[in-house]
């Protein structure tokens, strides 16, 4: 569990950083693509002004005029050309004194593909153009935008990579100091197990000496219905002291266990054959369908506590006359177990907290069943210490399905 706990604190802070710098580094981006485009949609208003042509003065607009300011070496570093064309499509002139890498043929597939596009501004390439009407004729200028586009992509190339730099750092930063971030934590949990076992063992004690006093009692005085409640009592005591000692060994030891090969189809047969006359007993269907010489490696005492625990809860909370369907797999790599029962109702929230601690549905608070709802708990710990999934799920509310996933 802490293991997972600090996977999940490193992927949520990587997560959270991966956003903001997503979100800093495309607006910079953006915005710095968003200029470029200004800047020259400001020069290709100037060569529509003027015939196509950008005019050699020293200062085009006042520069306390903010952003449309172009500066007077606008005219010297731009390259730019234009095509006049007749309301037909026809090419009247071409201008193409101010570039080198274009020719007239170029030129006028640009215009034509400018045309093409139905808007007034936009990109052939790496040109910049705008289309101007000028009487029943119609002049595209365009504007060489290459050096601005190459360097809007050096600016995001080298921005992307310094981003995945600074997300590498932060990961290895993360993977040394998650450790002492998730330490008390990490101390409590210990702590609480520990002091789950220490006063398992120390309540244990006790209760055999009033179980063994109580039969003395019962020895001398004979049998009383307050005796009895006394016996019940404890062994309900002894069994959830048992079961919370259990819990807790099984969550220390995850990685200790002594996994072995065993017979799994055999081991759950045999379990089957002994709740199946209890579900007989208490009218309910009993259906099971199990692959035969499957083989499972783990640990066969843990697999079989796993099991029991799976079949008597299908058993005990199982509605009257209702239907027990088992099942055991194999898919792929993995081992499928399956325990289906109906239910008289059963929701979504009950299904997401069924496998915490002492939870038990409303349907299970009653002297019959009893329990503490530690049963599921267990059987979690068990599937987590082989590795494993374990799902509950219902389809129509009236059903319960619990299925446990093992890799074989």
């Amino acid at each position: 569990m802490i293991k997972k706990l600090r996977i999940k604190l490193i992927l949520v802070s990587m997560l959270s950083l991966l956003a903001v710098l997503v979100a800093i580094i495309g607006s910079i981006n953006l915005m710095n693509i968003r200029r470029m485009i200004s800047e020259a949609d400001s020069v290709l208003d100037i060569l529509a002004e003027n015939d196509g042509r950008l005019p050699m003065q020293e200062e085009f607009t006042d520069p306390e005029a903010g952003p449309e300011y172009v500066s007077p070496e606008v005219p010297y570093e731009s390259r730019y050309f234009f095509v006049l064309l007749d309301a037909d499509g026809g090419v009247i002139a071409t201008n193409i004194e101010r570039i080198a890498a274009v020719d007239q043929q170029t030129a006028i597939t640009y215009a034509q593909s400018a045309l093409d596009s139905g808007s007034n501004r936009g990109f052939v390439g790496e040109y910049r153009y705008t289309i101007q009407q000028e009487g029943e004729d119609i002049r595209i200028s365009f504007l060489d935008c290459g050096r601005r586009i190459s360097m809007c992509r050096v600016f995001a190339f080298n921005s992307l990579w310094i981003s995945l730099l600074g997300l590498l750092a932060v990961f290895l930063l993360m993977m040394l100091i998650s450790g002492r971030i998730i330490k008390p934590v990490l101390d409590s949990y210990e702590k609480q197990k520990q002091f789950i076992t220490d006063a398992g063992h120390e309540i244990k004690t006790p209760l055999a000496i009033i179980d063994a006093d109580a039969g003395l009692i019962e020895m001398e005085s004979g049998t009383n219905e307050w005796l009895q409640d006394i016996q019940t009592q404890v062994k309900r005591l002894t069994g959830l002291t048992n079961d919370l000692i259990y819990l807790a060994r099984t969550e220390e030891a995850q990685d200790q266990q002594e996994m072995l090969d065993f017979p799994l189809s055999d081991m759950v047969e045999d379990l089957i054959r002994s709740f199946q006359a209890l579900a007989i007993q208490k009218d309910r269907q009993f259906v099971s369908h199990i692959q035969p010489m499957l083989t499972l490696h783990g640990d066969e005492k843990m697999i079989s506590q796993l099991v029991s625990i799976l079949l008597d809860n299908a058993v005990q909370y199982s509605d009257d006359g209702g239907e027990i369907r088992v099942m055991l797999e194999r898919q792929g790599k993995a081992v499928h177990f399956s325990v289906f029962n109906t239910v008289e109702s059963i929701s979504q929230q009950e299904l997401s907290h069924l496998f915490d601690r002492f939870y038990r549905t409303d349907r299970s608070r009653n002297s019959q069943t009893g329990g503490y709802g530690i049963g599921l708990s267990i059987a979690s710990a068990v599937v987590a210490a082989h590795k494993g999934k374990i799902l509950a799920s219902s389809r129509d509310g009236h059903s319960l399905l619990v299925t446990v996933i093992l890799p074989v």
